[in-house]
């Protein structure tokens, strides 16, 4: 079983709060998705922001978080607003 800090941009602590809501796996986090799991997190720690959706994001695409696409921060600036 790999773990989350084998992915881009995933550090002990954002693997922490992770796993703290069910994801384990870099598995797991694909199947949930980026848009999901910070969901996930922002119900349980109201101080995520924009800049982790934007890295798991990069984790489950191997992407820089800083480099992702326009198009798709663009895409994740919405989800990110009206997430709770």
């Amino acid at each position: 079983m790999s773990k989350l800090t084998s992915l881009r941009n995933i550090g002990n602590e954002l693997e922490k709060k992770l796993k703290s809501v069910g994801i384990t796996t870099p598995e797991e986090l694909k199947n949930t998705g980026s848009e999901e799991a910070f969901v996930m997190l922002k119900l349980r720690y109201p101080n995520v922001c924009l800049v982790h959706l934007y890295t798991l994001e990069g984790a489950i695409t191997d992407t820089d978080y800083n480099q992702l696409p326009e198009d798709v921060k663009h895409r994740l600036k919405t989800i990110s607003d009206i997430a709770i």
